[in-house]
């Protein structure tokens, strides 16, 4: 490793160790064990040159190092662009169908908690409670990327829910942002556009989680108090339940709409299994029992695109406007709306429509899926 970092500061919250030493030692009698990770770029390893030389492949690869006889399975949740709103949405049929023995989260650079700090840590508590309490009790531990420009992240409402559950939070603020700061670590060096590492960015955040490891398995004969009580939620917390619907899970009522039924690549292949419109006044209904809803689409740097218009049993008045154009240069980008939370439940409609479209548009308005709580 060409730079030294303080290693032992990034461990911000230290957690309980019970669940990780049984996986380890269940890992040393030869049991077969999975290791899971759900985030963003960072995790699915954006701008590493392989995904070998991504952080979370590199920490997978401890276990197979330090268990050499023992059978690993390896599972990438990790999309870019999206938010633990959208994670916990995902979660079951990306990750937990894999049943994970140990879980990262890693969401601290794509969930936004300066616009609104009580919703990302309501999605966030849903997506910590539906892996940590899933099928095969996993150790779960929290991992907090950084934007190596501002130093900013997440991590306030991300470790008061890892503290609140007793969880290691393992914080890149803490441990190699300092360095970035005082210039001890030029910062082009690790990042081309402060946020998403390179080889040598993600050989650091592995660095900062591997050492971490490394101190519960020196640590693993030591008892440690096992928890297993299911602890009442620190938030609303309408999101654990969430559900996602596309075309493969709901038939809604279509006017103008089709279905994109082409093979899915994968979970980084997100616009397919979705619908589709191009016609003014193009429209397509759901009716879904909720307290929620989200919608996500495309918007498209192939731009001119349509514009949509999402209204919830017909108030009009309440419309939420669904711009498919992306201002941005990187990329078409998979975008999620909250259109309500927090209501009554009941069954409700959820229409959108075309409401603007060009002759010049290059590509379809696209849906991707409807997200209900």
């Amino acid at each position: 490793m060409k730079y030294e970092i303080l290693a032992d500061a990034g461990i911000v919250n230290r957690g309980n160790w019970n669940r990780l030493k049984k996986l380890m030692n269940r890992a040393q009698k030869g049991e077969e064990i999975n290791i899971g990770f759900i985030g963003g770029s960072i995790t699915q390893g954006c701008l590493a040159d392989s995904h070998e030389l991504s952080y979370s492949y590199r920490v997978y690869q401890w276990f197979v190092n330090t268990f050499a006889d023992t059978k690993i399975n390896y599972i990438n949740a990790g999309i870019g662009g999206t938010s633990s709103q959208f994670g916990v949405a995902r979660a079951e049929s990306d990750l937990l169908l894999y049943k994970p023995d140990f879980v990262v989260t890693e969401f601290s650079v794509n969930d936004d908690e300066e616009k609104d700090e009580l919703h990302i840590t309501e999605t966030y508590e849903g997506l910590i409670r539906k892996c940590y309490y899933s099928e095969k009790n996993p150790a779960v531990v929290i991992v907090n990327n950084v934007r190596y420009d501002t130093g900013e992240n997440a991590q306030k409402s991300h470790n008061k829910v890892g503290a609140y559950y007793n969880l290691p939070c393992i914080s890149m603020q803490a441990s190699i942002y300092p360095k970035v700061r005082d210039k001890v670590i030029p910062n082009r060096e690790i990042t081309q556009d402060d946020l998403h590492p390179n080889n040598e960015g993600h050989e650091l955040i592995a660095h900062v989680i591997t050492s971490f490891l490394d101190k519960v398995w020196k640590d693993v004969n030591n008892s440690e108090i096992e928890v297993n009580d299911v602890l009442p939620p620190m938030t609303i917390n309408s999101y654990e339940n969430s559900k996602r619907f596309r075309n493969t899970n709901i038939i809604p009522v279509m006017e103008g709409y089709i279905a994109d039924n082409r093979v899915q690549e994968g979970i980084t292949d997100p616009f397919k299994k979705g619908w589709m419109a191009s016609e003014l006044r193009s429209k397509i209904t759901f009716t879904l029992p909720c307290t929620g809803v989200a919608v996500q689409y495309r918007k498209s740097v192939t731009r001119p695109t349509p514009i949509a218009r999402i209204v919830i049993d017909d108030e009009d008045e309440n419309a939420i406007i669904l711009d498919g154009n992306f201002d941005q240069d990187w990329g078409d980008c998979v975008f999620l709306q909250t259109v309500l939370e927090h209501a009554d439940l009941k069954k409700r409609k959820i229409e959108i429509q075309l409401i603007e479209t060009h002759d010049e548009d290059k590509v379809p308005f696209y849906l991707i899926s409807i997200i209900t709580t």
